[in-house]
């Protein structure tokens, strides 16, 4: 079932995590933030959205990173219930997409709950301050292919909050799968 990621809360600030990544080292945020800004994104293998957009997402990171910003992605999915989600997958859909930024575990599910996550993907960008400036979409496409004249939403914004410390003020919420979360 598609979710919808709730509207951005301005200056909200990003909870500090440590998580294994597929490369075999441990991360935390404040080794993973960027001089000009941070992006977080909960993703997972499986999903339709990821799929769609995960080659634009590398895109989009990479040259972000030029402009100072950093990103992350984490996958928080259940793998009990979803094994394509499990740590050992994740390093073959990071390796087959060209990750040039950490894929991380997030067994627990404790880092998604912190983040308030509820879909995949779902984008958190923050300013060099790890203070939230954007909680929209990569693009318009969704589930579809992205056509040639397509925002880039996320980059854009991204870039935005490089330059100035401040996203955009009007956002477009991100669709994806609902996160699965454990059994109580």
């Amino acid at each position: 079932m598609a979710e919808h990621t709730p509207v951005c809360d301005f200056g909200w600030k990003a909870p500090e995590f440590t998580l294994p990544g597929v490369d075999g080292k441990t991360y935390g945020l404040q080794e993973l933030k960027g001089p000009n800004g941070t992006l977080v994104v909960f993703i997972c293998n499986h999903c339709p959205y990821v799929k769609a957009v995960i080659d634009r997402l590398v895109r989009d990171a990479t040259e972000l990173k030029a402009l100072g910003v950093n990103t992350v992605t984490i996958c928080s999915n259940d793998a009990t219930t979803h094994p394509d989600d499990s740590f050992e997958p994740m390093k073959d859909f990071a390796q087959e997409h060209g990750f040039t930024f950490p894929y991380l575990h997030d067994e627990s599910q404790d880092v998604a709950r912190a983040y308030d996550a509820v879909c995949t993907p779902d984008f958190f960008g923050f300013n060099k301050d790890l203070e939230l400036q954007y909680r929209g979409r990569l693009d318009e496409s969704g589930r579809d292919p992205a056509g040639p004249d397509v925002r880039r939403e996320l980059f854009e914004a991204m870039k935005q909050v490089a330059e100035t410390g401040q996203g955009p003020r009007a956002q477009t919420a991100s669709i994806g799968c609902s996160i699965k979360w454990k059994a109580a």
